[in-house]
């Protein structure tokens, strides 16, 4: 009796299952299409507010805000990247648009990844490039640790990646301003008094020295500065950029830079006050990495010089296709 299939006809059945097999596995691991819009995810201990713009179909941008608890309303200017990707805002908990926090076992890195997670899940997000910002490069750099597969590369933006050599330099920084101003300093963190109006117009000159030195400042300054979840920052950080009591002040995750093996990028401004020979120094950890700095601009590069960011973050991502 004849098989009603021949032995090439069997073997090209075969051929078209492990074919269908691979297009529903490669489907599954492709993202699928994000639509523009904002919402909220709920996350533990409260809801975080999320916007997603661009409809390319490009390897979506996640962005992760500096502080902790500074909103990322200053990232606006990223939105430039989303003419090839979508490219996803959330404000952590505890500030902006997200409730605030009220239970302070919330305030730690862990519970910060955890919501990094939330908002991937939510999303339906299989493989994403991860924006880190200051305090957002020591949450990112702990969340690729946890997760590595979900990140395809990394932007660590102005890092903050050791909190001892972090102070060191704003040291540095702080000893260039002029004598009048480092003596208030010197006087009021002596005194512990950080809500003097000195210390805090102190803290502004070195704001616009070494974090945000294009003036006035703009709506999306305002915004930030208006939404700060206050806890967050003095609990985490401390009083000032340069001057940290919290439960950062002794993080250093430089040990464990080697481990990173997707395609990294540092950014870092001019006169930022994570100092280029210290972000240079953090990039010769991660072996392959790249690093770029943004001349003309402090802390917040993508404010002072939003044109000269946007080209060197798109010339990296076009670098991974």
């Amino acid at each position: 009796m004849m098989p009603l299939f021949g032995t090439s006809s069997i073997w090209n059945l075969r051929l078209l299952g492990l074919a269908l097999i691979f297009s529903l596995f490669s489907a599954c691991e492709k993202n699928p299409k994000l639509v523009p819009g904002e919402g909220f995810i709920n996350v533990a201990g409260g809801k975080i507010w999320y916007r997603i713009t661009g409809e390319g179909r490009g390897t979506p941008l996640l962005l992760l805000h500096g502080g902790p608890g500074v909103p990322g309303f200053y990232l606006n200017p990223l939105q430039a990247l989303s003419k090839d990707r979508p490219v996803i805002f959330f404000d952590q908990l505890g500030c902006g648009r997200s409730d605030r926090i009220t239970n302070d076992s919330l305030l730690t890195i862990e519970c910060f990844v955890e919501q990094v997670e939330s908002v991937r899940k939510a999303l339906g997000i299989n493989k994403f490039y991860l924006y880190g910002q200051s305090w957002g490069t020591i949450l990112g750099m702990e969340y690729y640790l946890k997760y590595p597969g979900n990140i395809e590369a990394m932007i660590l933006s102005s890092p903050a990646l050791s909190i001892p050599m972090w102070l060191a330099d704003t040291r540095l920084l702080v000893a260039t301003l002029p004598d009048s101003v480092q003596e208030i300093i010197r006087i009021n963190e002596q005194n512990e008094t950080y809500e003097s109006q000195d210390y805090q117009n102190a803290i502004t000159i070195y704001f616009e020295h070494f974090v945000a030195r294009k003036l006035p400042w703009g709506a999306d300054m305002d915004s930030t500065f208006s939404n700060i979840g206050d806890n967050v920052y003095k609990t985490m950080w401390g009083p000032s950029e340069f001057k940290a009591t919290g439960t950062l002040k002794d993080y250093d995750i430089t040990g464990r830079l080697h481990e990173v093996k997707a395609p990294s990028l540092f950014i870092c401004g001019e006169f930022d006050e994570a100092r280029p020979v210290t972000v240079q120094y953090y990039q010769s950890l991660i072996p392959g990495s790249q690093f770029r700095m943004i001349t003309n601009a402090g802390h917040l590069t993508m404010q002072d010089e939003p044109e000269q960011d946007i080209f060197v973050i798109t010339e990296f991502l076009n670098g991974l296709k």
